[in-house]
């Protein structure tokens, strides 16, 4: 069975749901180091702040969650399949309706041109996915994600499996364990997505 309330009990134990493009199964992932960003030490690039302070983008929260995850969901050229099928867009949109799920849009000209998408429990907020069309507009979605979630009192920002990106971004891995605690630890706040 794969439901929205089964995916929030498996976050709440270090699991998050992937599909395989081969046979379009869900699988349970809970790797033995974790994606991480620091909320309060999160800083982005001098060229990404200025296209914030400049509002090179619009940038609007749950407006357009299904287009944000759809985008998310098609394949890209560098990374081949995705590992988002149709049983995941339809579970957390099922979870963006109950106020789990979020999502945060870059438009320009009225187009969306990039974003991210993931789910918040307590003071922890999982990082799904974010796709880009235009050159930078994911990351001024993530530096508005991470203001928001500074305000609203997150402490936890997983970002799940570290890749070049992620990295590049400003990511760092920690262990599996020490995951955990924290994660332990971000349960117990009450967060506001503001």
């Amino acid at each position: 069975m794969f439901g929205a309330d089964e995916v929030l009990r498996a976050y709440l134990h270090g699991y998050f749901p992937m599909s395989d493009p081969s046979d379009d199964l869900i699988y349970w992932c809970r790797p033995h180091r974790r994606a991480l960003f620091s909320i309060d030490a999160y800083r982005s690039s001098r060229s990404v702040r200025r296209l914030v302070r400049r509002g090179e983008f619009e940038v609007s929260v749950d407006r357009a969650f299904h287009s944000v995850i759809t985008a998310c969901a098609a394949p890209r050229r560098s990374e081949g399949e995705s590992w988002i099928n149709q049983d995941i867009i339809a579970v957390y949109c099922e979870l963006h309706e109950r106020g789990f799920a979020h999502s945060i849009e870059c438009y320009r000209d009225g187009v969306l041109a990039g974003g991210l998408y993931g789910l918040g429990i307590g003071g922890a907020f999982f990082g799904e996915s974010m796709f880009t069309r235009v050159a930078n507009a994911s990351k001024v979605a993530l530096q508005h994600l991470v203001d928001r979630l500074r305000r609203g009192g997150f402490i936890l920002l997983d970002a799940q499996i570290m890749n070049p990106h992620l990295e590049s971004l400003g990511a760092f891995e920690v262990s599996h364990e020490r995951y955990m605690e924290l994660l332990a630890e971000a349960l117990q706040k009450k967060n506001c997505f503001l």
